[in-house]
């Protein structure tokens, strides 16, 4: 009998076994899952992606609630040989079963802790079935009667085609789960840009669907957010939802919507909550919960102590634990938690690089001379002015003009037209940043004059045109100057360089402002973005509570392009400071005057550095070159080691996909050792080179070397023509070209006779193959 492959195993052994316990194929078997995407590296302008996490079955009680998880070998292995591969795809799916099947029977893990045995070998015919692991993760999660009818209410289905990503659906079911069980305090911690609001719309729907919560109330602190969630993720509501506004109180819908803002006041009759009963709502759904709601004396709360009997769901990026302000002590430990730094693993999130970029005069001050005014005529106080002054006490126009400078030769020499965001002290200094792009970009801003914009809360156009640069298909604005009106909920797909000019020293609003830039839009070639900083807010990375390092840290010198090159140096260890200095209003009033000095006092660039993000989560500055040949080196201990491999491979191109799956980037790699020595390289000699530091040879002069044996000799005069014309394939496009059969249709071969004459020619398909393998072997022989 022919040795069977796994997905023979599959075929034959592990669906059937399924079918026979009871297992319906079409809704409640899946297999060879990819639940993740592949993590993006970024390597120069360039990028790729590794390998997305697939497990061979996933097996759902219902739709999006998935159970167990079985790993399939071939026979050529034990039955248990894939369990840890199955134990980590279950702890990602958070799912309580686990197996793992070569075809003879399956090794059964049960991770609930309830069984008397853990693992436990069962025949094809023992497989359990839907009910009896659904009664078993019952029994776990302790569900019952009408909590257990709660939990089996199906998710909101659009007929789409449309899904939860699996982090997503960990976190409904959870939720779920918890309120079922009748937990009245729940926090939801997820990065930004995964989801949150799609993932509470499948909470809120699930629960009014069993009747669980009948009428809910969904709060937001900016209008925006209450505004998408209306026209998007909330639309299938339909008519029982309504936005509270204008101070109304309606009570006959179910499904309510509100800024809450809009509830409250300082007087006791703008706060038209009240004229809600207390118990009204039985579940509150607080969105980016961190902005005030767990503080005891904030307007949230005292909403959310009104409606105290009702369940309050959290939903954050950040939780907030400081002295005055905890998530934590008021919603509980997270029932789920998806982090910046686990979505950009997966590949949901998009990694970043960073540019910073050191500033004479902030980092050494600037004092004015005795009785020095300022532009208007105010004498400047006597004292040493450094970066926490800049922008807001004092203002050196010529910094502002460097920045933009900075900010416009990124752009020129990347893309002129990414969307960039220019987080700004207060609104005085966006204004003064916007008009200094503007002066620095006059042919773009003739193009249109909303290539610059100002978006912040005091002025209507601009605020206006936020839905604009939030939308993919509208090319303007292409700047945004901000302060904090951007900070979060902007679902900005397509910023490919955030602008840190503020000074942050939250954790919290540093992470909400990275967060602007992690969301991917593939349609529209956004893969990862670009950190510009001034002010050192990215010594933030180094603070133990920050999950998701950047891909690269950039520091130019002062003639330098701000562009990241190739090559990086050493990074430094940096800590973060504590701000001295009040919060200051977004409109820049503190009560003191603001000096203005004009540009007889001379900025210049002292430094810049890049970093990458690692596929570790760490910094890494290291060349192309460094990368691929530690990354080869950690998968091949020596040149023997790899030629091993290469040798027994069937196809080459499996091995050279494993490696671009590690994130070695073989096009970008032979562009760089290729354009030195002016030819085009195979990635075998690519990387015999760069990892082994063997002499390469071009892919021209390992053609010419075979043509000058005798490999042909044994052939007829047709198949030597051939072998000769593959030759000539290999040497213009490279190895993977001539793996493929399809190559057979193409030219010159069409010339030659039809695909199936031309395997004629070696006697049947197999002997092509084998005259293909053979050509491959001499190719890679010498040299």
């Amino acid at each position: 009998m022919p040795k069977l492959s796994e997905r023979d195993i599959c075929t034959k052994f592990i669906t059937p076994a399924l079918v026979s316990a009871g297992w319906d194929v079409q809704s409640q078997i899946r297999e060879e899952v990819s639940f993740t995407k592949g993590r993006i590296i970024v390597r120069g302008k360039l990028h790729s992606r590794g390998q997305a996490r697939r497990a061979d079955y996933v097996l759902y009680v219902r739709p999006n609630q998935p159970i167990a998880v079985i790993e399939a070998k071939d026979g050529s292995h034990m039955v248990g040989a894939g369990m840890q591969q199955a134990l980590d795809y279950a702890e990602a799916l958070d799912v309580p079963f686990v197996f793992s099947s070569n075809g003879d029977g399956f090794l059964f893990h049960d991770r609930t802790g309830h069984a008397s045995v853990t693992e436990s070998q069962l025949s094809l015919g023992d497989f359990p079935s839907p009910d009896a692991l659904w009664h078993r993760y019952c029994a776990w999660k302790g569900l019952e009667g009408v909590a257990r009818e709660t939990v089996e209410t199906p998710y909101y289905d659009d007929g789409s085609g449309r899904a939860p990503r699996y982090y997503q659906a960990n976190a409904i079911n959870r939720a779920v789960e918890a309120v079922a069980r009748g937990q009245s305090r729940i926090l939801l911690v997820m990065a930004t840009g995964t989801g949150k609001t799609y993932t509470a719309f499948q909470i809120i729907w699930r629960l009014w669907k069993a009747r669980a919560k009948k009428r809910i109330l969904f709060l937001a602190d900016r209008n925006i957010l209450v505004d998408q969630t209306r026209s998007n993720d909330f639309r299938p509501f339909g008519a029982a939802m309504t936005k509270i506004e204008k101070r109304q109180a309606n009570k006959a819908y179910e499904i309510y919507l509100s800024l809450y803002q809009a509830v409250t006041g300082t007087e006791e009759a703008q706060n038209i909550y009240k004229q809600f009963s207390p118990d009204f709502f039985d579940l509150i759904v607080i969105d980016e919960c961190h902005r005030g709601s767990a503080a005891e004396d904030s307007a949230w709360r005292e909403i959310l102590d009104y409606f105290s009997s009702a369940t309050h769901i959290g939903l954050t990026a950040t939780p907030k634990e400081t002295r005055e302000v905890s998530n934590i002590h008021y919603f509980g430990e997270p029932v789920y938690a998806y982090s910046l730094r686990q979505g950009i693993a997966d590949g949901f999130l998009a990694p970043y690089k960073v540019v910073r970029i050191d500033i004479d005069r902030d980092l050494q001050g600037w004092r004015p001379a005795k009785g020095q005014a300022d532009k208007h005529g105010n004498v400047i106080e006597d004292r040493i002015y450094n970066q926490k002054d800049f922008d807001r006490t004092l203002v050196l126009e010529a910094r502002t003009e460097l920045v933009a400078r900075k900010i416009t030769g990124f752009l020129e020499a990347t893309d002129p037209y990414a969307k960039t965001i220019v987080f700004c002290e207060d609104i005085d200094h966006a204004e003064r940043m916007r008009q200094a792009l503007v002066n620095l970009n006059p042919v773009r801003v003739k193009e249109n004059r909303k290539y610059v914009m100002r978006i912040t809360g005091d002025e209507a156009e601009g605020k206006m045109e936020l839905d604009n640069f939030i939308d993919p298909e509208s090319r303007y604005p292409v700047i945004a100057t901000t302060s904090k009106l951007m900070t979060t909920g902007v679902d900005a797909q397509t910023c490919k360089l955030v602008v840190l000019d503020q000074r942050i020293q939250s954790m919290t609003e540093f992470k909400q402002i990275i967060g602007r830039g992690t969301r991917i839009n593939e349609d529209f070639d956004k893969y990862w973005f670009a950190i510009m900083d001034f002010k050192k807010a990215t010594e933030l990375f180094a603070d133990p509570a920050f999950d998701g390092d950047p891909v690269q840290i950039y520091e130019p010198g002062p003639d330098d392009s701000p562009v990241p090159p190739e090559e990086d140096a050493e990074p430094e260890t940096a800590h973060p400071t504590a701000d001295d200095d009040a919060t200051i209003p977004e409109d820049g009033r503190q009560g003191r005057t603001r000096y203005v000095v004009g540009n007889e006092v001379k900025v210049q660039v002292v430094a810049e550095r890049v970093q990458y993000y690692g596929p570790d989560g760490k910094l890494i500055t290291e060349s192309l070159r460094d990368y691929t040949r530690n990354t080869v080196r950690r998968e091949y201990a020596s040149l023997d080691d790899f030629l091993r491999r290469w040798t027994e491979a069937e196809q080459k191109q499996a091995v050279i996909e494993e490696l671009e799956g590690q994130g070695v980037l073989l096009d970008a790699l032979a562009e760089e050792v290729g354009k030195k020595q002016g030819k085009a390289f195979d990635p075998f000699d690519l990387i015999c080179h760069v990892a082994f530091d063997r002499p390469a040879l071009s892919r021209k002069e390992r053609a010419d070397q075979v043509r000058r044996s005798d490999v042909f000799a044994r052939y007829g005069e047709q198949a030597r023509a051939v072998l000769d014309a593959l030759l000539d394939k290999y040497a213009d496009a490279g190895i993977a070209s001539i793996e493929d059969i399809k190559i057979l249709t193409l030219d010159p071969f069409n010339h030659i006779g039809t695909p199936g004459e031309i395997i004629g020619t070696f006697g049947n398909k197999a002997a092509y193959l084998d005259a293909v393998h053979a050509l491959e072997n001499e190719l890679y022989r010498s040299g």
